[in-house]
């Protein structure tokens, strides 16, 4: 195999969990166009139905997947449908999860009457809803016998990032379970199955556009802090995710597992002098 055809995802079936959203977007366009098929998993039934029809009018392959994916028994139901479609399942994006507005703590409230539930949410919807879907679809991954789970991380995982302590505590425990399953998966598959982290820099998504950016337009004072602390001084584009998304799931990165791959516009190395 030449070095061209190790990125190819030819052959390759792909779920992508939240699937409906701007950053899973870019995603199921990478995966496509680099041959691969995707089952595009979401709440959003409209979304997810319009992006797949996109992709099948395109020439691509492509399926509608309706979940929660803290929902173990919707998330097997869509197992299902990927396998009476496809046949097979290789790979997994976990992409779903993000912030929610009850998750988020500001300066001006008190720290200890922060809301519990709400940063149990945030820490459940990023943290098991990473593992949930894990567990449905790398069932049927280890049956295929060769395959990649690349999870979604963060830029808040390895350090403290002010007001969203619920999704700072879930992103760490993605960064642990990440490397725990890696392990994991070496010691009962060897090579075959592989688990790594795409860690983004700042992109704006529904989550968090509200946190760094004003309606009228322009950053807000977080926003700001983002982009002084980004080398680049710019948020990310979604497309240019998409190079690291491919190797991920690709035979490119093969002897790569347990891994963090930061996309920050040099966020996470720079000190701030």
């Amino acid at each position: 195999m030449n070095i061209l055809e190790s990125f190819s995802l030819k052959g390759k079936v792909i779920v992508v969990t939240g699937g409906t959203g701007i950053l899973g977007g870019a995603f199921i366009d990478a995966i496509v166009e680099a041959g691969g098929t995707v089952g595009i998993l979401g709440r959003k039934k409209e979304v997810a139905e319009e992006r797949a029809a996109a992709i099948n009018a395109a020439g691509g392959k492509a399926l509608a997947l309706v979940a929660d994916v803290l929902d173990e028994a919707q998330l097997r139901v869509c197992k299902q449908q990927m396998l009476d479609a496809f046949g097979k399942i290789d790979g997994l994006v976990n992409a779903a999860g993000g912030n929610m507005p009850d998750g988020v703590l500001q300066p001006t409230e008190d720290v200890f009457s922060m809301s519990i539930e709400g940063m149990r949410r945030t820490t459940d919807i990023n943290l098991w809803g990473t593992i949930i879907p894990t567990q449905v679809f790398g069932d049927a991954i280890a049956k295929t016998g060769n395959g990649s789970i690349v999870n979604i991380s963060s830029m808040n995982s390895k350090r403290a990032i002010t007001k969203v302590l619920g999704y700072n505590m879930g992103k760490a425990a993605v960064d642990c379970y990440n490397q725990w399953f890696a392990v994991e998966m070496a010691n009962r598959y060897g090579d075959k199955i592989r688990m790594n982290a795409l860690a983004p820099g700042f992109f704006l998504t529904e989550q968090n556009r509200y946190l760094l950016t004003k309606k009228e337009g322009g950053y807000t004072e977080r926003g700001e802090a983002v982009i002084k602390q980004t080398p680049f001084k710019r948020f990310g584009n979604p497309d240019e995710l998409q190079g690291a998304i491919v190797w991920l799931l690709s035979d490119a990165s093969k002897f790569v597992t347990g891994a963090m791959i930061c996309v920050d516009g040099g966020f996470s190395i720079f000190g701030g002098v």
